[in-house]
């Protein structure tokens, strides 16, 4: 079960953080994954999908950065991070001990390739995420734009346990509730929004790596739409390296390909995903 971190003791005598953001909210969903929300700089400006550096002072006595997708849309007031837990990862095991009223390090120059503006106009999206990798995802589905630009947008995340799904079926729930959105996207089982998730080793309604589930097929016959067409199909992709690397390979066999912030084309790939060992 999800819990609300508590209050952690006085942090008034704790050294000040360079571009310090202070947390609001930590929820742990598994021993592997957590989310966290902080203050936000006034100064801030991003685009739904992008990235930003943040962390903690290390060992050393300098800053400790890694690159963290903002896992909340543009409009919202605080920044939202997901995050995997590596217990001898430099960032991560300590980071996972953060509780509200912590300070974090937050370097406000957000960049990244998983924008709309990357993107040339299609009629539906993919978002093909793995684990933690569902974050910038996040963002995207909360940001009205995601469902002016499009008539259907399909979200897949495959972890390798049901619990590890949780964040993102929590977001997808969230967004069908939210009135603003909801409007946006239509009825629940006709509407513009489509959830798919699988899992790799617990068994789940749906099993299977989402490459596998491409290759034969089986992710369109499941949802009714045809395979991937550049004329009609653009993608978001943010999971391991080898995924990002299966999946562009997949995409570009579909006659899909890679664009950037310079020049738009059918899908972009995230570069910057922290994973493993952070």
């Amino acid at each position: 079960m999800t819990q609300l971190a508590p209050v952690s003791p006085d942090t008034a005598s704790k050294v000040a953080l360079p571009d310090a953001q202070t947390v609001t909210e930590v929820r742990h969903y598994t021993d592997r994954l957590f989310s966290f929300r902080c203050t936000r700089p006034a100064s801030l400006r991003f685009r739904s999908g992008e990235f930003v550096m943040i962390g903690l002072m290390g060992d050393n006595g300098k800053p400790l950065l890694r690159a963290y997708s903002i896992a909340s849309p543009s409009w919202d007031d605080e920044l939202e991070f997901y995050s995997i837990k590596v217990q001898d990862g430099p960032l991560t095991s300590k980071l996972q001990h953060i509780a509200v009223g912590d300070q974090i390090i937050l370097r406000p120059k957000p960049v990244g390739t998983l924008v709309h503006d990357a993107l040339l106009p299609g009629k539906r999206l993919y978002f093909f995420s793995t684990g933690t990798g569902f974050a910038p995802f996040a963002s995207l589905l909360r940001d009205p734009q995601t469902f002016e630009d499009y008539d259907e947008v399909i979200v897949t995340h495959t972890c390798r346990d049901v619990a590890e799904l949780k964040y993102g079926a929590e977001l997808i729930e969230s967004i069908r509730s939210d009135e603003m959105l909801a409007e946006l996207i239509g009825a629940e089982n006709l509407g513009k929004l489509r959830y798919y998730p699988t899992t790799t080793r617990e068994q789940s309604p749906k099993m299977g790596r989402i490459t596998t589930l491409i290759e034969s097929g089986e992710l369109f016959s499941d949802l009714g739409v045809p395979p991937l067409s550049p004329e009609t199909d653009r993608a978001m992709v943010c999971g391991s390296l080898a995924f990002n690397i299966d999946l562009k390979a997949l995409l570009e066999k579909a006659g899909l390909r890679e664009g950037a912030n310079s020049e738009p084309a059918e899908f972009v790939v995230e570069k910057a995903f922290v994973g493993d060992g952070v």
